[in-house]
């Protein structure tokens, strides 16, 4: 009986491995899987998990931040160049940029049945999600905008205080029937004027 559970304990040993999980989980010699390239990457590169491996490193490197994990790193875009077998960690990648410094970018401001459009040069880069200051370049204005695409970001704060250069209405439904173009032309072009100057 003794030596059959020594079997099968020796069997789960040698199998344990085998089933540690996407996540890096550690092994009994107090070795844990990491995240390497395959390849060397350039700077700028876009990764994905096909240029990605893992390997197995000592505890200390995933406490000091080496990714475990490769679908953290998929599709992130390299900060620096990259070695072959080199451990990653999550700072040597960033979303990929999406608005470049000093690019012009579209600036978006939404509010209730408006739309207000207008160009402005980016201070910082960014990828989708980050938030950047883009330049007014009329009214030398600086505002923080969430990048959204590729070259477009959406304008933060009150309306009255985003400044817009070029400002272009979009999209203004009718507020209310009774309303005339009329009624709406001095309040449309006041808003217009806050937003250029």
């Amino acid at each position: 009986m003794t030596l059959r559970l020594m079997i099968v304990f020796c069997v789960f040993l040698v199998a344990l491995p085998a089933f540690a999980g996407e996540n890096g989980t550690a092994d009994t010699t107090g070795q844990v899987r990491i995240v390497v390239p395959l390849r060397d990457i350039a700077r700028g590169e876009t990764i994905t998990a096909s240029d990605l491996g893992y390997q197995n490193a000592p505890e200390s490197l995933a406490r000091m931040g080496a990714v475990t994990a490769i679908a953290d790193l998929d599709g992130m875009q390299a900060r620096r160049s990259l070695r072959a077998g080199a451990p990653l960690r999550e700072s040597d990648v960033r979303k990929p940029v999406l608005v470049a410094k000093g690019s012009t970018v579209t600036m978006v401001f939404q509010a209730p049945g408006i739309t207000l459009t207008g160009m402005g040069r980016a201070m910082g880069e960014g990828g989708l999600g980050d938030v950047v200051v883009v330049l007014n370049p009329s009214s030398y204005r600086q505002i923080s905008a969430t990048v959204t695409g590729p070259g477009t970001v959406r304008a933060e704060g009150l309306m009255a205080n985003v400044p817009m250069a070029n400002a272009a209405m979009t999209n203004v439904p009718m507020a209310n029937a009774a309303m005339t173009n009329a009624a709406r032309a001095p309040r449309m072009a006041a808003a217009a004027n806050r937003f250029s100057n």
